[in-house]
């Protein structure tokens, strides 16, 4: 279809040539066209990783460069395994194809309000229902085997390592404090022995975060009614899809935190799964503390380990 596609090796590079719609626009007609539409119509959404297009109001298509060939791969293979096996809604795949290094996917519309442009305006209340259907949805994903997705990405025992390893120069380089920093030298290596290495993966999305999943008003309430993005699908203990929505949509609030336990099943956090927990968040792929929604959280803490109590706040 294209005889040439440029080599952008950087994040920086991709997004000056994303950010110039004279760059993709013909490429994007042209793949559109391909799955049976106009093309005529392409709006950006501007918050994505990759190059995400709204298609004639019809469809997403989203384009991944070279360098984010692994969420291509993760993002296909997932949808293939999930369709048709959760409580709500997945994008459907309608093209797909890779050439010159670059690739993309054609997926259906879904119905829905992305959950970044309400969950702001939410009430607390109004929050523990979303949290619980997306406890309860994380829940379905975990129940299904893997099958071909075990095959995608760094392999869960090998990737805990890895992030171990850099873990404590990343967050240097993100700014976290000395003493904290400290701390961390000391915490990261017990994720070897306390992290479950060799149990049974499960399907992880890894980022369970209001700007990946759709909302909808049902019966006066807003829910969960769709899951986006699929991209950094990686499989592994469970534990993991815990942490973007505990850090980043629960604020510190008992109340929330637990109606996302209640809705996937589990028992409230008890102090060896806090541990666990708040290894995990600093070794994430996407691990950043500045990014943490609780308020006032640095002030509220004399040692690392004080996250665990306050993000997961019990006994």
């Amino acid at each position: 279809m294209f005889t040439t596609l440029p080599a952008l090796k950087t994040t920086d590079a991709f997004d000056a040539w994303r950010h110039d719609r004279g760059n993709w626009e013909d490429l994007a007609r042209r793949i559109a066209r391909a799955a049976g539409f106009s093309g005529r119509d392409l709006t950006v959404f501007g918050d994505s990783t990759n190059l995400v297009l709204d298609v004639d109001g019809a469809a997403i298509l989203k384009i991944f460069p070279p360098l984010y060939y692994p969420q291509f791969l993760s993002e296909r293979a997932a949808l293939h395994r999930l369709a048709g096996q959760l409580s709500v809604a997945i994008p459907r795949i309608i093209a797909a194809d890779e050439q010159h290094g670059w690739s993309w996917l054609v997926m259906t519309k879904l119905d829905g309000v992305v959950g970044s442009a309400i969950w702001p305006q939410l009430s607390d209340p109004e929050r523990a229902l979303i949290l619980h259907d997306v406890g309860r949805v994380m829940a379905e994903v975990h129940a299904l085997p893997p099958d071909a997705l075990s095959q995608i990405g760094t392999p869960w025992p090998a990737f805990i390592r890895a992030q171990v390893n850099g873990c404590v120069a990343l967050h240097r380089a993100q700014g976290l404090a000395a003493p904290l920093l400290d701390d961390l030298a000391t915490l990261a290596p017990q994720a070897v022995t306390l992290i479950p290495l060799q149990e049974p993966p499960v399907i992880l999305t890894s980022d369970w975060i209001p700007q990946n999943f759709l909302l909808s008003a049902q019966s006066g309430d807003w829910r969960l009614c769709a899951l986006i993005d699929f991209g950094d699908v990686r499989t592994g203990w469970w534990e993991y899809d815990l942490l973007a929505p505990s850090a980043l949509m629960c604020d510190g609030n008992p109340a929330l935190v637990q109606s996302l336990f209640d809705g996937y099943g589990t028992a409230a956090a008890d102090n060896a799964m806090r541990r666990r927990l708040l290894i995990l968040m600093a070794l994430h792929h996407a691990s950043d503390f500045r990014i943490l929604t609780i308020p006032d959280w640095e002030s509220r803490i004399a040692s690392l380990y004080d996250l665990e109590q306050v993000i997961w706040p019990g006994a």
